[in-house]
């Protein structure tokens, strides 16, 4: 998937190094919002910094490792929404999100993700994909759970949040299970 048209505002592109500009200016604008669960954004303090992660991005989508992708609204970098592993032999992907303050609660990560994961589990035919985050993070477990994922495990203390450990909630889906409707949930 090198872009895909959510709906007739949102689009789906494949980052690229053109983009590390807008990548910065949305992780800069949200550093606060993003920072109880991403443990990357302080070390995120330049358009380099930017640049760099995108060119890794692109030695992994070129390598059929993982794929990164903008999520863009009226034009403007909304988010991204990748999975940062993807691997061929197990036939599994674990995916991950974000998305800036003033694009929450009008459903487009809801959206977004379900059509990652229509290519992951329809257009590469991979048989698992997985959801992990932060267990006070309800907004990402929310997109999980509209998109009919089960929550499968907890693992204790197992991801940085605000100086921290917290726990970590697994969330699975099957390319079957997908197929046999589950999909359909929170549309």
């Amino acid at each position: 998937m090198l872009s895909h048209k959510i709906d007739q505002n949102t689009e789906l592109k494949l980052l690229e190094r053109h983009h590390a500009e807008a990548v910065f200016r949305l992780v800069d604008a949200n550093r606060d919002h993003l920072r109880p669960w991403m443990f990357w954004v302080d070390d995120t303090k330049t358009v380099s910094d930017s640049e760099t992660f995108i060119q890794k991005a692109l030695e992994g989508f070129a390598r059929g490792t993982e794929i990164h992708l903008g999520i863009w609204v009226d034009g403007e970098m909304a988010g991204i929404v990748g999975a940062h592993t993807i691997d061929p032999i197990k036939s599994y992907a674990e995916i991950g999100y974000w998305l800036g303050k003033g694009f929450q609660g009008r459903g487009i990560m809801t959206r977004a993700v379900r059509a990652l994961i229509d290519d992951l589990l329809g257009e590469r035919g991979l048989n698992r994909v997985e959801i992990r985050c932060a267990a006070s993070n309800r907004r990402s477990q929310a997109v999980a759970e509209r998109l009919g994922f089960r929550r499968e495990g907890r693992l204790k203390k197992a991801t940085p949040v605000r100086g921290g450990f917290e726990d970590l909630l697994i969330f699975g889906m099957l390319a079957e299970e997908w197929r046999s409707g589950k999909k359909d949930m929170g549309r």
